[in-house]
């Protein structure tokens, strides 16, 4: 089983590609980096960890973040955790996953989501009732662009005819597709488009039988990884038994101390069940 961590690259905190260099020099496999364009004010849509801390709406733009550490680092794969693609545009999206995955050598995962804030959603023009709709199209239609010389895509939700657009990923045909999130309808997404499953540790509380379901139906390998995963080297064993490809951490956002100090932690839970 891999290890990595994932981290909110704020301005204020340690700088994407410190943090990057760091946790290399530390032997982690992975770095992903979550993505907020921003966090409405009204704060409707209610935060489901209690207490939303500011880092959310103090990140760098997520592929501003992910090529800072890609350049800062010769081995680590660096991945989106998660990029929300109902948010983005789907032709510059695709241009800046392949820039990633091209400058790094082949080391970008692409985890994708929907997200959870509906006011978030609405202000990039997106409805909250199609953004499942929206993800799989947007999803279908940066394969196309990656794939071919001469994409076109039609949906109900993205369309276009007969670009051409470089360069493509190093990865072929694409990077590693992530699918985010624990709800009732994920395997779907994942079985759909996805190349693999990037569930938060602790929200299902039946994932491990869920993770059965999906090598079941999908009939094809599909890769398992965490985020959220606490430093319990007993936690780390239950991951293993299952077959999952990567446990991730995540560390704080801010100076370098407090950083190092939760990477302390992570790494004795790493050692502590290696040696078992």
């Amino acid at each position: 089983m891999e290890f990595g961590v994932g981290y909110f690259p704020t301005h204020d905190g340690m700088r994407p590609g410190e943090v990057a260099r760091l946790v290399e020099q530390r032997g982690q496999d992975a770095l992903f980096f979550a993505e907020h364009s921003h966090i409405p004010a009204s704060r409707e849509s209610p935060y489901p960890f209690g207490e939303m801390p500011p880092k959310y709406w103090h990140c760098y733009d997520l592929f501003v973040a992910l090529t800072a550490a890609a350049e800062a680092t010769s081995r680590l794969r660096v991945g989106s955790g998660i990029c929300l693609v109902i948010q983005r545009d789907p032709i510059h999206t695709a241009k800046s996953v392949a820039s990633v995955d091209h400058l790094s050598g082949g080391r970008f995962e692409f985890g994708v989501g929907a997200g959870w804030n509906r006011e978030e959603m609405r202000n990039h023009g997106t409805d909250p009732r199609v953004r499942m709709a929206v993800l799989r199209e947007r999803v279908e239609a940066m394969k196309a662009i990656w794939a071919d010389h001469e994409a076109s895509y039609q949906g109900e939700h993205v369309s276009f005819d007969r670009i051409w657009s470089y360069p493509k990923p190093a990865q072929w045909p694409h990077p590693p597709i992530l699918v985010g999130g624990s709800g009732p309808t994920v395997l779907d997404r994942v079985v759909s488009f996805g190349d693999g499953w990037l569930p938060n540790y602790g929200e299902d509380p039946g994932v491990f039988e869920r993770i059965e379901q999906l090598r079941a139906r999908a009939q094809r390998p599909v890769q398992v990884q965490f985020l959220s995963v606490p430093p319990d080297p007993a936690v780390l064993e239950k991951l293993a038994r299952v077959g999952v490809h990567r446990a991730m951490t995540w560390l704080p956002s801010g100076p370098r101390g407090p950083v190092e100090r939760a990477l302390d932690k992570w790494e004795d839970a790493i050692g502590e069940f290696t040696v078992g």
